[in-house]
């Protein structure tokens, strides 16, 4: 079918900025470049009728880590990329809880809990909350309560780790919510777009679609597990995270987010009914898929999660079982980062899309002004920053982002990419200078 010529000075006409994917973190994306340069057009586009991959399917969880996850992330990763992690995941969920009404979300600080059955991780808990106090301004994050255990239901379980500054929330009324911002803002959207082909010339980057042809001026990807269509080799694996939800229960005790075996195990109360998700690492293999389907093999894991800890002793029966599609990596840390003058990455948020999102939005539009530098403009970058006083050269180290080995130094509207390795050993010699 050919566009009309109406089409194509409306909804096919060329754009400022494009983003593929209409989840947390396309509509993060899309509005933090629209509050940045409001002169800028920006459409987002979506395959599916709604959005879909994880954002409307996870669990409604307002989480930044729980005490054995950050453990194990600190060590795979160390303590410096997973607290930088931590901090991008408490810093989003505070900004969202700063940019909309709780209610309107149906936003709950109910508090996080994790079951933990040895003591391997609460040996290292007084090391873990001094790390997270610059982060959280809290002495204690992580406290033992096993006075809970008795008071939620809970089976099987030996020890209760509590997190005050966490909750619940309704994924498709934060959706919802970010659409409407977005539609406020004059964001625009394409639905049920199929994009079968990307190209970028000198001048600009060409989208066909089953229906036309769109170009843009920069183009974000924001399709987290489903970004292999657009970059097979890159270091992303799809991760199917299964879910189940009960009938409403009669006098039900649990009352928060739960997590346990370092939040491969998920749960928490909507209302009179028990939400549980995970288990995917009892098939590792089997859950690395786009496929939206359950199985029985891991439901039949979670209603055995849900007999022997949630409900022991207690009949229920389950209403609903979905699928969502998580992006998981060799690490935890997001992929935000140029992979052309044009094309933009923003994915691989590793089942933390709520938290992340909202902060890898805002390194989004930063990037739109960077441009790649060659080797003699490192030279007179060097140059710049060695011959500036040392109170503005400290100063402008303070104004910067990070992310995937470059940093950002922010200077008015523009921007510049450096190489950390270069950068430190300008921050060595400056240093040795004063």
């Amino acid at each position: 079918m050919n566009p009309s010529i109406w089409e194509l000075d409306t909804f096919y006409r060329k754009r400022d900025a494009i983003i593929i994917g209409s989840g947390f973190c396309g509509l993060w994306s899309a509005i933090s470049i629209k509050e940045k340069f409001p002169e800028k057009s920006v459409l987002v586009i979506e395959k599916e009728p709604i959005p879909t991959g994880a954002s409307t399917r996870n669990a409604g969880f307002s989480c930044f880590g729980s005490l054995a996850e950050i453990l194990a992330d600190a060590e795979k990763m160390g303590w410096e990329k997973t607290l930088d992690l931590v901090k991008l995941r408490f810093d989003g969920l505070q900004k969202i809880r700063t940019y909309f009404d709780p209610k309107e979300i149906d936003y709950e600080e109910v508090g996080g809990f994790e079951i933990l059955n040895n003591e391997v991780a609460l040996q290292k808990i007084d090391e873990v909350n001094s790390k997270l106090k610059s982060i959280t301004n809290l002495e204690k994050t992580y406290t033992v309560q096993n006075q809970k255990i008795a008071e939620f239901g809970l089976g099987n379980a030996k020890i209760l780790i509590e997190n005050p500054l966490e909750g619940s929330l309704h994924s498709g009324k934060l959706l919802v919510a970010l659409l409407k911002k977005a539609q406020n803002l004059g964001i625009e959207f394409l639905f049920g777009t199929e994009i079968l082909e990307i190209s970028e010339t000198e001048n600009e980057v060409v989208i066909k679609t089953k229906n036309a042809e769109i170009t843009t001026e920069k183009l974000i990807y924001a399709t987290n597990a489903f970004t292999k269509k657009f970059f097979p080799n890159i270091d992303l694996v799809p991760a199917r995270g299964q879910v189940l939800v009960t009938e409403p229960i009669e006098n039900l005790k649990l009352k928060g987010t739960f997590h346990y075996d370092e939040g491969f195990y998920y749960f928490r109360n909507v209302g009179n009914r028990v939400l549980l998700g995970g288990a995917r690492n009892k098939a590792f293999h089997e859950e690395e898929t786009s496929d939206f389907s359950t199985t029985e093999f891991l439901q039949n894991e979670l209603e055995d999660f849900l007999k022997n800890v949630i409900l022991p002793n207690q009949n229920f029966k389950i209403s609903h079982r979905w699928s969502g599609i998580m992006a998981m990596g060799t690490e935890k840390s997001p992929i935000v980062e140029k992979v052309t003058e044009r094309q933009i990455l923003a994915v691989r948020l590793s089942g933390m899309g709520v938290a992340l999102a909202p902060k890898i939005g805002e390194l989004v539009p930063n990037l739109l002004e960077v441009r790649s530098l060659k080797s003699s403009n490192f030279v007179l970058l060097s140059s710049f920053l060695l011959n500036l006083p040392q109170s503005q050269f400290f100063t402008s180290c303070q104004f910067f982002s990070f992310f995937e080995n470059c940093y950002i130094f922010h200077i008015g509207r523009k921007c510049i990419y450096f190489c950390v390795t270069i950068f430190n050993q300008i921050f060595i010699k400056k240093s040795t200078v004063f």
